[in-house]
């Protein structure tokens, strides 16, 4: 599952990453925007090097398979806890904005949600993004196969 998201992540980040430089250099267009609240501005990097530890233990897993998974199991689980509580914060902290986009509650600056200029171009990289993911899941399966012999030995070793 993680292999699937690796395009779309990094899709993100890039993404995300672009606006960041944009603001920062002082683009008119992105400084017309305004910056982040201040909140998820102090949130990012925790979510960016989460998310980068998730899928570097995730894949350093897969790599040495289940006989040598040693200090890497506990760092994914470390990582992704770390992930998911604070992408949580991330994430109700854009609601507002999602609100605003969808025309919820706004203040008369309803636009809709991925609509307009540049919506198609999303779905295109979107869809890139999830193709090669899956190209790269394809790739690793025969790499799943200690993961799944491990797993299938181990049931059945726990039930005789």
């Amino acid at each position: 599952m993680g292999l699937l998201l690796i395009g779309p992540v990094l899709l993100k980040m890039a993404s995300t990453g672009y606006r960041f430089v944009r603001y920062y250099t002082h683009d008119t267009e992105y400084q017309r925007k305004g910056p982040p609240e201040i909140v998820l501005r102090l949130i990012a990097p925790l979510v960016v090097i989460s998310t980068v530890g998730v899928f570097v233990t995730g894949i350093a897993l897969l790599i040495v398979g289940p006989a040598h998974r040693g200090p890497w199991l506990l760092l994914h689980k470390v990582t992704f806890i770390v992930w998911i509580v604070f992408t949580s914060l991330h994430i109700l902290g854009h609601l507002p904005a999602v609100g605003r986009a969808l025309g919820i509650g706004g203040r008369g600056q309803a636009q809709r949600f991925a609509a307009g200029g540049g919506a198609s171009g999303r779905w295109i990289a979107l869809s890139g993004a999830l193709v090669g993911g899956l190209v790269l899941a394809v790739v690793f399966i025969p790499t799943f196969a200690s993961w799944t012999a491990h797993s299938v030995f181990m049931h059945h070793h726990h039930h005789h």
